[in-house]
């Protein structure tokens, strides 16, 4: 029975660093589910160790519908849904596979970033090395010896 309740898990920013810094995972549950319910669910699903589960209700937002047939026109009240967030916290050693691409994104772009900084660093001390003269230095060279020729 608690493999098959639904756990979507809520992924954003403020997510990300919950589970980083105090491996808690947000998840958008039905709003018939308790917190022992929600426990099971996540253990039987992840094989992880839960540690304690919070649960928040949010009302839906109240807004207004206004609807235009012919000559007539009408104000109504309308609602979104409700939902029901779990915060679920892990033991220490367990973790959720969610942010995993993210991590491994990050980790590209640091390896693409030491790439382009070594770079730079090669073309710099190139530069350093041998300074060459300009052009118009050249050319104002060569038509000095010109005229004394």
């Amino acid at each position: 029975m608690s493999k098959d309740i639904a756990l979507l898990p809520l992924l954003n920013e403020k997510t990300y660093t919950q589970s980083k810094e105090l491996n808690t995972f947000v998840f958008k549950v039905d709003a018939n589910l308790n917190k022992l319910a929600i426990k099971r669910a996540v253990e039987a699903q992840f094989n992880v160790v839960v540690r304690d589960v919070n649960i928040t209700n949010y009302n839906g937002k109240r807004k207004r519908v206004i609807s235009i047939t012919a000559k007539r026109s009408s104000n109504k009240q309308g609602q979104r849904p409700g939902f029901k967030k779990a915060y679920v916290r892990l033991e220490k050693g367990n973790s959720l596979p969610f942010f995993e691409s993210i991590e491994e994104e990050e980790k590209k772009q640091q390896k693409t970033q030491e790439q382009i900084n070594k770079a730079i660093e090669k073309e710099s001390a190139k530069k350093l090395q041998k300074p060459k003269e300009s052009t118009s230095k050249r050319r104002f060279l060569r038509s000095r010896r010109g005229e004394g020729n």
